[in-house]
């Protein structure tokens, strides 16, 4: 298994702010990488890639045209993390209109926010949105009322090389953030964490190169595992580490499900006998991972008796329990803070939480991909079921799981690619 998705792609940018090249090992081929790689080839970046070692050489940045911006971005929100590396190199940044999985509001408000907090004029455009920096980038105190990865990012990507004293508060502390954090010093920044979720960040005028092997993808790693789980199967997933999965192992204990810990992977199966119920909240870093509970849902649905996922990071994220329900598992959704805490989402009427029945039989059915977690677990949900499924728009899937096609032959899933 390959550098995590949410940790390559914004390394990759943070070697726009250097003087000279950065190697990046362990990228995973998939399609996010190939999309950030397009958007900095475009702003003049030579990109050189040797087997899983990329090699980013930003020596003759320059702008790029709103419409090869577009052609590029069109499946990925990560263009907003081009913005403060941007203007600190040119002065300017455009972006266009963002996509990405459509499981929530995912505002951008929390960055636009921050950027202009150091200094950046926002203008927005029929075609996008146009930033400059007329007087530079200066450090700035920031506060965000939610613990966001994204607008966490950008605190980091923009107050590296912006003049003065940065300080952000409420950060998000993902192993991703921190790995970010930790190239980001390689390259000359002077960034402090502490344990209250503040970030101190000391601006610097110029960064050189890094050289850094990317953290393991925690999500992927909990993706296999879950497929373990509800096929029945055994799986060693090569690269993951206990120390940034101990929430998850936790829970996957619980359910019934077995693993071990070896110096170079864990090894995830269903030992056998009945999967047990729980109830699970997803939540910011140390808590359960959002992108953990989509998979587990599948092998709840195998689980005897009640379990229960409340969501509270994203509020859409239930839709993909549609195409569940069609395949005959009993999942109710609500919009009742159905954990040991309220969320933001208590009073907006969103429905995230989910009450699953087990166990269930699942069926054969027709599916269409809704987002890369939920067309995961979909993918695990046809392998469980009896009869043939068909899925479709599969290449979403693709945005975060390097070869998955592959690893399932490998496994000796039962399928077939048409197309």
């Amino acid at each position: 298994m390959k550098g995590a998705k949410n940790l390559v792609t914004k390394a990759m940018v943070a070697a726009l702010l250097a003087d000279t090249p950065s190697e990046l090992r362990s990228v995973p081929e998939i399609s996010d990488v190939r999309v950030v790689r397009g958007l900095l080839e475009i702003h003049g970046v030579a990109v050189e890639t040797l087997g899983d070692t990329m090699r980013l050489d930003p020596a003759n940045v320059e702008s790029a045209h709103e419409t090869s911006i577009n052609a590029h971005a069109g499946s990925s929100r990560i263009p907003i993390l081009f913005c403060g590396p941007l203007l600190h190199r040119l002065g300017e940044a455009f972006i266009p209109d963002l996509g990405g999985c459509h499981i929530g509001d995912r505002p951008i408000d929390y960055h636009l926010e921050v950027l202009r907090n150091f200094g950046a004029v926002v203008d927005k455009l029929p075609t996008g949105i146009r930033m400059t920096a007329p007087d530079g980038l200066h450090g700035a105190k920031v506060t965000l009322p939610y613990p966001s990865v994204g607008a966490t990012e950008q605190v980091l990507l923009t107050a590296t090389r912006a003049k003065g004293r940065t300080e952000l508060s409420n950060a998000a502390v993902e192993p991703e953030i921190l790995d970010l954090i930790a190239i980001l010093q390689k390259m000359g920044a002077e960034i402090q964490v502490d344990t209250d979720r503040t970030i101190r960040i000391e601006g610097v005028d110029h960064l050189v190169g890094y050289s850094h092997t990317a953290l393991f993808d925690r999500n992927e790693a909990a993706s296999w595992a879950c497929a373990a789980l509800a096929t029945g199967g055994d799986i060693f997933v090569g690269g993951a580490r206990q120390q940034e999965m101990t929430t998850f192992l936790n829970v996957y204990r619980k359910v019934g499900g077995a693993f071990e810990i070896e110096d170079d992977g864990i090894r995830f199966w269903h030992p056998g006998g009945d999967l047990k119920p729980v109830v699970v909240e997803t939540d910011v870093h140390p808590g359960f991972m959002t992108d953990w509970q989509q998979p587990l849902v599948v092998a709840l649905a195998k689980a005897k008796g009640i379990s229960i996922v409340h969501e509270t990071v994203y509020e859409q994220r239930f839709g993909f329990t549609e195409a569940l329900v069609d395949m005959g598992a009993t999942i109710q959704i609500h919009t009742e803070c159905l954990g040991s805490h309220a969320c933001r989402f208590g009073q907006r009427n969103y429905q995230h939480s989910a009450v699953i029945a087990g166990p269930v039989s699942l069926r054969g059915a027709d599916i269409v991909v809704p987002d890369l977690r939920g067309g995961f677990s979909h993918l695990v949900a046809a392998l469980t079921a009896e009869g043939e499924s068909r899925i479709s728009n599969v290449g979403i899937i693709a945005r975060g799981y390097e070869r998955f096609i592959e690893k399932l032959q490998v496994l000796g899933a039962d399928f077939r690619v048409d197309g």
